[in-house]
């Protein structure tokens, strides 16, 4: 989420309108994040929008999210990437409130955006990459705090879980996950993750990391989906070791505290996570987020 500092003179608001972002703004949509959010190109952003044009999602919902329109074209935008996920085994609409920009003459509308934004009470909002300087705006819009920080963790250095093993996803173990969980791997798999499962006799459990490099130097792991943060823990030592021959030194996952007898560091300065609605995503389950979307 980007909101500058900087005001300007308000923009006249009867030549705004809020509507949904269709497929022929896509090029207007990335170069006006591109501008908002300058450390990431235009060609990032474009990417990311593509691959939300070819996913599935739930109908009746908007495929990109909201711009504010001056005369037809986008001077703000809130990115919007809805998902009809299974949570305690029922299915939820959940939609992750993600990039938001408005360019700094029209700043003093950009509350329009977010009524729009996140008014449906049957659909379960969150924010995964609030700046500390917006914390308190996304509080203010009802938004609570469900994950506080991040641990980066060197599951290599974990006891690995015996008669357990890693492997890549494929259609052969696919058989043994639910077809929801298959579907989400080989969803995740083509946007450019990593999606394996651990092989337990008869039973398989899905895993999705997504390579990076901390400072574009670090190699790490970000783990986005889990079916349950426990077993990040239970098979640590056996990802860890997978992860390592494929050069990802550490894991990096979300968490509201320390992990007991994991070798890592945990903290609050990064990692903050919001959410409002009837069902907050639970740790481990970044799926179908910005993070995959667009970072991969």
């Amino acid at each position: 989420m980007q909101l500058d500092r900087q005001c300007s003179q308000p923009a006249p608001a009867a030549k705004l309108r809020v509507r949904e972002i269709v497929e022929q703004d896509l090029v207007a949509i990335a170069e006006l994040l591109a501008r908002g959010f300058p450390f990431r190109s235009t060609e990032y952003w474009l990417r990311g929008l593509q691959r939300q044009t070819r996913r599935p999602r739930p109908r009746g919902y908007p495929a990109f999210g909201y711009c504010l329109d001056k005369a037809g074209a986008p001077v703000g935008v809130i990115l919007l990437l809805f998902s009809e996920v299974l949570a305690g085994g029922e299915p939820v609409i959940r939609c992750n409130v993600s990039s938001w920009y408005v360019q700094p003459e029209y700043r003093p509308f950009a509350s329009l955006l977010v009524r729009s934004a996140t008014r449906d009470k049957s659909v379960t909002y969150f924010n995964i990459t609030p700046a500390p300087h917006t914390w308190s705006t996304v509080e203010a819009q009802g938004f609570s705090v469900y994950c506080k920080g991040q641990v980066y963790g060197a599951l290599a250095m974990s006891r690995a879980a015996p008669d357990a093993s890693v492997e890549l996803f494929s259609e052969e173990n696919a058989s043994r996950l639910t077809s929801y969980e298959a579907d989400l791997l080989r969803q995740h798999a083509a946007f450019g993750c990593l999606s394996v499962v651990v092989r337990e006799g008869r039973n398989c459990h899905p895993f999705v990391f997504q390579r990076h490099r901390v400072k574009n130097l670090v190699p790490v792991y970000r783990l986005i989906y889990c079916r349950d943060i426990g077993d990040l823990r239970r098979f640590a030592g056996n990802l860890g070791r997978f992860l390592a021959w494929r050069g990802g030194l550490l894991v990096r996952f979300d968490a509201n505290c320390p992990v007991p007898g994991m070798v890592g560091w945990y903290s609050e300065k990064r990692g903050r996570k919001y959410a409002k609605g009837p069902k907050p995503p639970q740790l481990g389950d970044l799926a179908f987020t910005e993070a995959a979307i667009f970072d991969s």
